[in-house]
């Protein structure tokens, strides 16, 4: 039985940080993890580019039941603190769009750059160690495929069930819960919307299709790419969206954001009177799209025969057209889960258990989820600074 200060459950990106932190204030710290590779979440993202922090990263820009539970981490670790030790380590990065920071190269800069921290701040990293065990007499005690370890702290970074194809488990909210620590129930988030009926008949056909457009769900409203697909809808304002949606709400999509829609259509009824309605929405839409919508809610006439409340009505739905989800894609399919470890049973400053001193939760295993764009990638590294600044 091998003894440490600190065992830190997960080497995905809030485990590494928490790790590093811990490991920096001279803490003997050990990182276990399943897999044969750390930082596998961190590879995939961003299109193998890892979209690592956002500029605008803001505590109103994350989900939970305690919407100012993220405020002090965010505060205490910044994006401009991440963006330092990007720097330090002189890794090339740019802006892509809306505040969005990614690796002109590879994501593997930003594991490597991990690792190194990790390995200067004298973290035994074990990967491929499968644990079996994780209990609390004296002091933590977990039990692996290659032995026993014991440490006086225990942080669970193991984050939640999305994309299980990497290996992602719900074994930190199933630790929580032995532990006594209320878990809210995880659900998938930042994920794809699927549809059923005559909402999927029109969308199969247009799959691939994508426009400009604005989501709007829950109270919240997104501004970027739409995109059909064979199931449904997917693309960043609706994996934005999907964040905040629930099931039987509805979900509205502006089609000509910041544009007039029906003085577009009775202009073009006076210039074009002779014109097809889906020639003529086809120079605001994509064509597919456009002959579908005018297909389905407009008579087949020219513009000139079309009485004004037709194409108000239309104008209507291009501005807000009113769809019900049938679902989402999953967790196969989610970027992240939301829900987990409930923040009433932590310490805001430093991710403690209140009940249970020794016992951290980070990351993606706490009711905390960000934005689409790197949010949840500082959430990671905020929340594993603190918690290695405490453990």
């Amino acid at each position: 039985m091998q003894n440490f200060d600190v065992i830190v459950l997960g080497a995905g990106a809030a485990g590494l940080f928490a790790a590093i932190s811990a490991g920096q204030r001279g803490r003997r710290v050990l990182l276990l993890d399943h897999a044969e590779e750390a930082g596998k979440k961190i590879l995939i993202s961003g299109g193998g580019r890892c979209n690592f922090t956002n500029l605008g990263c803001v505590p109103e820009r994350f989900l939970s039941a305690n919407r100012q539970f993220a405020r002090s981490a965010l505060a205490r670790y910044t994006q401009h603190d991440f963006i330092a030790l990007v720097q330090k380590h002189r890794i090339a990065f740019h802006e892509k769009t809306l505040g969005q920071l990614f690796c002109d190269g590879s994501a593997r800069q930003i594991v490597a750059m991990l690792l190194a921290e990790a390995a200067a701040a004298g973290v035994a990293l074990r990967l491929g160690h499968r644990i079996t065990e994780v209990s609390r007499a004296d002091a933590f005690r977990v039990e692996t495929s290659h032995g026993g370890f014991t440490a006086s702290s225990l942080v669970l970074a193991t984050g939640g069930p999305a994309i299980p194809k990497l290996g992602a488990t719900d074994f930190a909210h199933a630790v929580a819960r032995r532990f006594g620590l209320p878990v809210i129930p995880p659900r998938p988030a930042l994920v794809p919307l699927t549809f059923a009926g005559e909402d999927l008949d029109l969308m199969r056909p247009l799959s691939g299709v994508a426009l400009d457009s604005i989501a709007r769900c829950g109270g919240v409203a997104f501004r970027e790419a739409t995109l059909f697909t064979h199931r449904g809808l997917s693309g960043p304002a609706i994996l934005q969206a999907s964040s905040y949606w629930k099931p039987g709400e509805p979900l509205l999509l502006d089609l000509l954001p910041e544009q007039d829609a029906a003085a577009l259509l009775r202009a073009a009824k006076r210039a074009r009177p002779r014109a097809e309605p889906r020639t003529v929405l086809a120079e605001l839409l994509p064509q597919r799209l456009a002959t579908a919508l005018a297909a389905r809610h407009l008579p087949a006439l020219r513009m000139a025969d079309l009485p004004d409340r037709a194409l108000d009505s239309v104008a209507t739905l291009l501005r807000g057209w009113r769809l019900l989800p049938a679902g989402t894609e999953g967790f196969a399919k989610a970027e992240v889960s939301a829900g987990g470890v409930d923040t009433a049973a932590l310490s805001s400053r430093t991710m403690e258990a209140r009940k249970v001193p020794g016992l951290f939760a980070v990351g993606e295993a706490v009711d905390v989820t960000g934005w689409l764009g790197g949010y949840n990638f500082q959430w990671a590294w905020s929340s594993g600074w603190v918690a290695g600044e405490a453990a």
